[in-house]
């Protein structure tokens, strides 16, 4: 047996480190390590309780909205308050704009250049691929970056600015949109809309989310215009949809009013969410052992010299099994027919992961037409009321990356608890005190790797797209 170590892997920010012990040439165990660790969780004790609407976006430049709606819903729960109609509203639209934004970051700069890496250039996809997707040099970027730019103008009308924006709080928000602005929004969408329907998709969204099977799909693709068909022939060719299954067992805490909370393993119905069934497991993390614990009991206490430690990634369980997160589970729990037909004949994989993506982008942006235009301005966009002294809350939220929890416990008016379980640590946690791998780590076995091997393994790391300073915050 060989160990060897792969890393950084991320294109823009934080680092990941696999450890892979091979046999002839194949992963047949994998250690993730998030190295990583800046304390948030310490760094929020003894501060008032709205001190963490400005503390926890500065967690991460990407998914600063997702931590600001995460801690936003805690507060609110711990307050017992209602958002406005017109706050619900804002608040899908500023997360959705995020999370979308994500999705197209993620398929063009993070994940689509390992296809024009010169291991690939034998394959009769290569040379346009490389064209298309070489980092810097590919024509690709120079078209989706002012995309994704005006796209994410209307963080200006939603949430006044991006990222680390203070709109979104416990009653709503509280930048107020007018008509002349809900006009300018619409445009944008618009505008978006025509760039996915373009050159991502090549086609319309409503065509693309209406594809009901893994055969629909292919028959749909094939010889089609559009960057996602582009993808799908060059993973056909590498079998990827049968590469990178996980633990096969998926989450969602819900999210827009669209997507159901739940749980799903392959072969059975989907269950209802028990957030009480959450752990996390330090046993194999630079952090203070102890039993499993609900993060409302949970602490981050750190123990740099601990044995048998390999990671600062705490191991979340959901009633003692290893869960995937993300754009996939979304779709797998709201019983999305494509993707169920993908999973249900390969399992959760490379392929999969990708496909749903679009699918959000596809299903999410006639809905944010549809909000803007449920917007009422002049009617209240934030509730209000008083703090109190002595509460608990939960803000269970869902990022582009997967779900994302926020437990706050207030004592005397002070933060006297705060645990956040993001989506990569769900996605990329260590193997429990039971010896379970978390997903990524059970994903990678059996893909060759080493020397001369071609870059699998990278494409299933980066079909999680991990977003390392959240995982350990």
């Amino acid at each position: 047996m060989t160990r060897i170590v792969l890393g950084p892997f991320n294109r823009v920010e934080g680092d990941l480190e696999l450890s892979l012990d091979l046999v002839a040439g194949r992963v047949q165990a994998a250690y993730v390590n998030s190295p990583l660790f800046r304390g948030f969780e310490q760094i929020l004790i003894g501060r008032a309780p709205l001190d963490a609407l400005a503390i926890v976006p500065r967690i991460c430049g990407i998914c600063s909205v997702a931590q600001s709606a995460a801690a936003a819903s805690a507060l609110a729960d711990a307050m017992g308050l209602t958002p406005a109609p017109n706050g619900v509203l804002a608040r899908n639209l500023i997360q959705a704009t995020e999370n979308l934004a994500d999705h197209l970051t993620h398929f063009y700069l993070f994940f689509m250049p390992d296809f024009a890496r010169a291991a690939y250039a034998e394959r009769s996809w290569y040379p346009a691929m490389a064209d298309r997707f070489a980092a810097v040099k590919g024509s690709a970027a120079e078209e989706v970056l002012p995309a994704r730019a005006n796209f994410l103008k209307m963080m200006g009308f939603l949430a006044g600015k991006w990222p680390h924006s203070l709109a979104l709080q416990p009653g709503g928000s509280t930048r107020a949109m007018s008509a002349a602005e809900r006009i300018r929004i619409l445009a944008l969408l618009r505008d978006f809309r025509a760039f996915l329907e373009g050159r991502l998709l090549g086609d319309r969204l409503e065509a693309v989310s209406a594809l009901p099977s893994e055969d629909a799909l292919a028959a749909w693709a094939a010889g089609r215009p559009g960057d996602f068909p582009a993808f799908l022939a060059a993973a056909a060719d590498l079998g990827l949809e049968t590469l990178g299954q996980g633990s096969g067992c998926f989450m969602s805490y819900g999210a827009y009013g669209l997507f159901p909370a739940g749980t799903w393993c392959a072969g059975t119905e989907a269950s209802p969410l028990d957030p009480g069934r959450i752990s996390e497991d330090t046993c194999h993390a630079w952090l203070a052992d102890g039993d499993a614990l609900h993060p409302t009991r949970g602490e981050t206490l750190v123990d740099a010299e601990k044995p048998d430690a390999y990671t600062w990634c705490k191991a979340p369980r959901y009633g003692g099994t290893a869960l995937e997160v993300g754009a996939l589970a979304r779709q797998l729990v709201g019983a999305q027919p494509l993707l169920r037909d993908l999973v249900l004949r390969h399992g959760g994989s490379v392929t999969a992961r990708v496909t749903a993506r679009m699918i959000e982008l596809a299903t999410i942006l006639p809905a944010m037409e549809s909000w803007v235009r449920e917007l009422a301005p002049g009617e209240p966009f934030c509730t209000h009321g008083p703090q109190t002294d002595e509460a608990e809350g939960a803000g269970l939220v869902e990022a582009a990356r997967g779900s994302l929890g926020h437990w706050i416990a207030i004592r005397r008016g002070r933060i006297a608890r705060y645990q956040i379980v993001a989506p990569t640590t769900w996605n990329f946690s260590p193997r429990d005190r039971e010896g379970r791998p978390g997903p990524l780590e059970q994903a990678l076995v059996g893909l060759p790797a080493g020397e001369g091997a071609p870059p699998l393994v990278q494409h299933v790391v980066r079909s999680f797209d991990p977003c390392m300073v959240c995982t350990v915050h």
